[in-house]
């Protein structure tokens, strides 16, 4: 089965990996495309040197298409690092976190393919006017920084592929087969996964962030900063608990974020997650997430095929 991304983007999987920032690096993203899928380095986390190594390191970990995020509102020089990403032959990049105006074209000049990764209906609009290859369709039930205001994905992914026709990934909630099936009837041309691949045996993150999706339910995030910037869904432990109720600003402080992902103190930061938590039930390989995860996609779909008539 070939989808509109699977054709554009040369992968076997229609599975794009999210940007997680300070997880989304060489060993995750690499472990993603060599499992069919497409792995994506982040950029979010702001260094811009480490960065740049992790995208050197990856030609040396796989030979099969990846990808790069831009997350505009936290790299501080973004339009050299698209110069350095024209330079290294990245063919692919997503933007986010702001105006698709400031980067698409320039992209679109050097030849990348670029998909925009979107909130709302209007952010949509903004990134076809931009003249985006795609969009990246991102629910609130996903993980990590969002729009505190978003809608489902059941509701946002068909809108935006009712309106325009460009390949949609759909984020936010898909998983596993049953959840990347829903999306292909949804319209959308693949799915990203962010919290299934945070607890994979190749996510650099400690083992008690790991463990605390795998013990999560379907209740068990918040939303923190709904009322400032940036909101972002997370677990809920004791201290997004209480910046949720108290809507106090979540600061996201750079020595206690490292303490939480690589220390496993799980009490001294936002550890983001999404609602899909509450169906992750163990920590799984890369290659055995995507493998059981498309068959058993193709699996369903051709089964509601058979019943269709």
């Amino acid at each position: 089965m070939r989808t509109r991304i699977t054709e554009m983007l040369g992968i076997d999987i229609p599975i794009v990996q999210a940007p997680m920032g300070w997880i989304a690096r060489s060993r995750l993203a690499s472990a993603v495309s060599n499992a069919g899928g497409l792995g994506i380095i982040e950029t979010s986390s702001g260094d811009l040197e480490a960065v740049k190594t992790e995208i050197l390191a990856m030609r040396g970990l796989t030979s099969k298409p990846w990808g790069v995020n831009i997350a505009q509102h936290f790299v501080r020089n973004p339009e050299a690092l698209v110069e350095f990403l024209a330079e290294n032959e990245v063919a692919f990049v997503t933007t986010s976190a702001g105006d698709p105006a400031l980067l698409v074209p320039r992209l679109k000049e050097l030849g990348v393919t670029v998909f925009h990764v979107i909130p709302t209906l209007r952010g949509a609009e903004k990134a076809i006017d931009a003249g985006v290859d795609g969009l990246v369709v991102e629910g609130i039930e996903g993980g990590g920084f969002k729009n505190a205001d978003g809608a489902s994905s059941l509701v946002l992914v068909p809108e935006v592929i009712s309106r325009f026709d460009v390949p949609v990934v759909a984020a936010g909630g898909f998983v596993d087969g049953p959840s990347m099936a829903a999306a292909l009837a949804l319209g959308a041309d693949g799915v990203q996964m962010g919290t299934r691949m945070v607890a994979s045996a190749e996510s650099p993150i400690h083992d008690n962030w790991k463990q605390a999706i795998v013990d999560a339910k379907e209740t068990d995030t918040v939303i923190v900063n709904r009322h400032h910037r940036p909101a972002m869904r997370t677990l809920r432990t004791g201290l997004t608990a209480a910046l949720e109720a108290t809507d106090e600003p979540a600061i996201l402080d750079i020595e206690k974020m490292m303490k939480l992902y690589f220390g496993g103190e799980m009490e001294v930061g936002v550890a983001m997650a999404g609602q899909v938590s509450g169906r992750i039930h163990s920590v799984e390989t890369v290659e055995s997430i995507l493998s059981s995860a498309w068959a058993d996609c193709r699996s369903i779909l051709r089964d509601l095929g058979s019943r269709a008539d």
